[in-house]
């Protein structure tokens, strides 16, 4: 029995040691591309498929939404990547670490998370293609794991804190994907 003793502190000290070093190879892991499926919110028919890539200093967005009206929606990274509300509203505010204005995705005060608007045509379809140099998919203005926001109209980049872009009509998670060979 003293030899059991002796064993069990050993033992959890080599199972809190492999589950640190786990820990730190899964944080360490560098993410190259990510997805998000957009679903409706209550009311609405928008949906859609999301890639998000890291290149050499920026991530490129590309995929396709419909069910949207004719024109232009606001298009942001949220604060949370919980869609669990009907409404969205779950996803929390912009995301916005560094505690900016809103604004457009080219200015130098912006929310991280202000990607602007996307447009979608006389059918409802938005092609979206994006290259954004503040979001990353890795460090400190990592978005994986937040919500990615698409608005019921357009992004104004003035009205604070939101832009005035209306409801929220479709809600994805943005999640780690498998790297594809090509890149």
């Amino acid at each position: 029995m003293r030899s059991l003793r002796v064993l069990l502190p050993g033992f959890a000290a080599l199972l809190a040691a492999a589950a640190a070093y786990s820990s730190q190879s899964f944080h360490q892991q560098r993410v190259t591309r990510a997805v998000a499926v957009i679903h409706p919110t209550e009311g609405s028919k928008v949906k859609g498929l999301l890639v998000f890539v890291q290149k050499n200093g920026y991530v490129e967005i590309t995929g396709k939404i419909t069910g949207l009206t004719p024109g232009l929606h606001g298009f942001h990274i949220h604060e949370y990547g919980d869609c669990s509300d009907p409404k969205a509203l779950s996803t929390g505010g912009h995301y916005n670490p560094t505690n900016k204005p809103h604004g457009a995705p080219d200015s130098t005060e912006r929310h991280v998370g202000d990607l602007g608007n996307i447009q979608a045509d006389s059918s409802g379809t938005a092609i979206v293609h994006i290259r954004d140099r503040v979001i990353s998919l890795n460090g400190p203005y990592s978005i994986v794991g937040r919500g990615v926001i698409v608005h019921a109209g357009p992004d104004d980049f003035k009205t604070q804190p939101t832009g005035n872009a209306g409801g929220r009509v479709g809600c994805g998670v943005i999640g780690i994907a498998a790297p594809q060979a090509a890149e």
